[in-house]
């Protein structure tokens, strides 16, 4: 198994672990933090079972999951979450998502962490496309995603159902050929 490990000046990533599962239930057990996601606030058994998938997903031949710790490196606390999923049926693509503390947002860390995801995708499994879905009310992911270097590519109408009924996402993307490391 390949263990992920990928710096930033401010962030880093690393594959879950069990220890892992109290701060990713700051994020994930979060009413604020996860009113953009297709699901509402989970238990902490509910995010141990994800880290369990999870340390399952990197065991795995080929690897198509990779959901990893956002460590704050001044501090070295785990402050979110990041997941990227290589598409079987295209393994040249991914999709990804994040999550933070709400405690961090407004400080930059949502573009920091996506242009450290679209910097490990790119440089470290050789990709070509890498992609995510916001909610269409989640300007912050808008803005992080767009300075990170994504384009806006459209919306997908009814693509997700949450707890409070089908929702519409906001497709962006990165491609290899037009990226910097910014």
């Amino acid at each position: 198994m390949r263990r992920v490990q990928c710096n930033g000046a401010r962030l880093s990533l690393r594959d879950v672990t069990e220890a892992d599962v109290a701060a990713l239930h700051a994020v994930y057990g979060d009413r604020t933090a996860t009113q953009y996601m297709p699901f509402g606030p989970r238990s902490n058994e509910q995010v141990a079972d994800l880290v369990q998938e999870a340390l399952a997903a990197a065991a795995a031949e080929p690897r198509r999951l990779y959901m990893l710790a956002v460590v704050d490196t001044d501090h070295r606390d785990v402050i979110g979450v990041a997941r990227l999923h290589i598409e079987a049926d295209h393994p040249h693509s991914a999709e990804i998502g994040v999550g933070l503390r709400p405690d961090q947002w407004g400080r930059g860390m949502g573009t920091d962490l996506i242009r450290l995801l679209l910097a490990f995708g790119f440089k470290q499994l050789g990709l070509h496309r890498i992609w995510g879905a916001r909610a269409p009310e989640n300007l912050p992911a808008q803005l992080a995603m767009l300075t990170a270097g994504m384009v806006e590519e459209g919306r997908i109408r009814h693509h997700v159902h949450t707890p409070d009924g089908w929702r519409d996402s906001i497709v962006h993307s990165a491609l290899h050929d037009e990226w910097t490391d910014r």
